[in-house]
């Protein structure tokens, strides 16, 4: 396609270069041509299309400008007319018409797309530490390596996609409605953060399970004390990594004394007996020199004074 050098279509030429429209090169690309603007101040790299826009002018709008349409169907119909007749007459200057050249060319033409083009808007953004981009409201996942880079988002009716250096990295259904929704690929996403969603409430019953019953009844108290399973996750993630800075032995020691200051102790209760080391101490029962009495409360002999010298 040759067309002039309209703004809306090349934003910039230098001499060696020419930068086109993004919407308008993504048009072309997607119907499988490509754009080459004619030079500046050199109207012959087009005189061909001039040519036939006079042609088109004279023929079909010249021909009908004296008539009146009471609807948009008649017009078409007989515009359509007209074009036929166009293409059907004969050359002046060589053989044929234009609608002989068109069968003979024909075949060597690339079938048009299965969809249409679809206008897109291109923006530019920048990754956030969450490997997540912000657009209107909404984020959408890109892989995490490109963190800090600064990226081109292309955005139609219904999809999101995202390129960097020219090559596209994302691609997302496009979110509509409330605000702040995120739209997230597994893929993109650390190893160590796609491990995290693996994690469920059975998984962290079992680890606890291992290490004793007292660690279980701490872990059984945080899942289900939340109104959400999913909100406890950290918690009892940070509460079973105490066995590897300490010992299970030490963790279970630890839970077993506070349930005992507790119905339902967090982790600063059972981090705190650790790091002062009461899970190390044993209280001995308290002895006493009289036993009760079988029959009540009594004070005994000494209180009175009996048996001294």
């Amino acid at each position: 396609m040759v067309p002039d050098n309209l703004k809306t279509a090349v934003t910039k030429r230098e001499k060696d270069d020419v930068h086109i429209n993004k919407s308008y090169l993504d048009m072309a690309e997607h119907y499988g041509t490509a754009i080459l603007p004619a030079r500046v101040g050199a109207p012959r790299d087009k005189a061909m299309v001039e040519n036939t826009v006079g042609n088109v002018t004279t023929f079909i709008l010249a021909a009908l400008r004296n008539e009146r349409f009471f609807s948009l169907y008649e017009l078409n119909e007989l515009i359509q007319e007209r074009l036929r007749s166009l293409n059907s007459k004969v050359f002046q200057k060589r053989e044929g018409s234009r609608a002989t050249v068109y069968a003979e060319e024909r075949e060597y033409l690339s079938p048009l797309p299965s969809s249409p083009y679809e206008l897109a808007e291109w923006r530019i953004a920048t990754v956030q530490l969450s490997y997540h981009i912000h657009v209107d409201n909404q984020y959408y996942s890109v892989p995490y390596e490109y963190i800090k880079r600064r990226v081109d988002v292309r955005l139609t009716q219904r999809t999101v996609e995202v390129f960097f250096d020219g090559t596209r990295i994302a691609s997302h259904v496009r979110r509509y409605g409330s605000s702040g929704q995120y739209c997230t690929t597994l893929e993109h996403m650390p190893p160590k953060h796609q491990e995290a969603l693996q994690w469920n409430g059975e998984r962290f019953r079992r680890w606890a399970a291992q290490v004793g019953p007292h660690t279980t009844a701490v872990i059984e108290m945080q899942l289900t004390g939340r109104k959400v399973e999913q909100q406890a996750y950290r918690t009892c993630m940070s509460i079973l990594q105490l066995a590897k800075k300490h010992t299970p032995q030490r963790l279970e020691a630890a839970c077993s004394l506070a349930l005992s200051y507790s119905l339902r102790p967090n982790y600063k209760a059972i981090q705190s007996i650790l790091a002062s080391g009461r899970d190390k101490i044993t209280v001995e029962p308290r002895r006493t020199s009289n036993p009760p009495s079988p029959t009540g409360y009594t004070r005994g002999a000494e209180y009175f004074g009996r048996g001294r010298k």
